[in-house]
């Protein structure tokens, strides 16, 4: 099976896939990102006083209403309806790292995995954003699709995403 590029015609020019014709099946996507952090920010993090408040929750709420958005953001992406969002932000005060899950789960014709996407670096680079003021030199290092299921690709896992 030969794999090609779906949004582009046959001139080369980018275009909407058509999902016109294909089934609404139950989709879930999960993506993951590691970022990296001082040993400062940890402390501060674990102790719960960063100056700005809760750079959790203010990055999950950020994540969430981002992947609501995704269809108007990212040019041929679908406008979805979303079924469920959950984003998961875990503090590894030891290796100084913030390690963020979304998932994201539709009735649909096309897959969630932008809207994962979405939300996972959205959340990301809020905590960035909450955290700057005391470490500038967060890393957000590794960000990718984890699993997904559904549609007629199926079921897919990325074991590089695994912790």
């Amino acid at each position: 099976m030969e794999k090609k590029l779906s949004h582009f015609n046959v001139k080369g020019q980018a275009m909407m896939v058509d999902v016109g014709s294909k089934k609404i099946t139950e989709r879930i996507a999960i993506t993951r990102c590691t970022i990296q952090i001082t040993p400062d920010l940890a402390q501060i993090l674990n102790a719960g006083t960063l100056a700005k408040g809760d750079a959790f929750t203010v990055a999950k709420t950020a994540g969430i209403l981002a992947a609501k958005q995704t269809g108007t953001l990212i040019p041929m992406c679908h406008p979805l309806s979303v079924d469920y969002i959950d984003i998961q932000l875990e503090l590894l005060k030891e290796s100084c790292e913030v390690r963020v899950q979304a998932e994201v789960h539709t009735t649909a014709k096309t897959g969630v995995e932008m809207e994962a996407m979405m939300a996972v670096s959205v959340a990301a680079l809020t905590f960035y954003d909450m955290c700057k003021a005391v470490d500038k030199g967060i890393k957000i290092v590794k960000t990718g699709l984890y699993k997904k299921s559904g549609g007629k690709s199926g079921d897919y896992y990325n074991a590089d995403m695994e912790w």
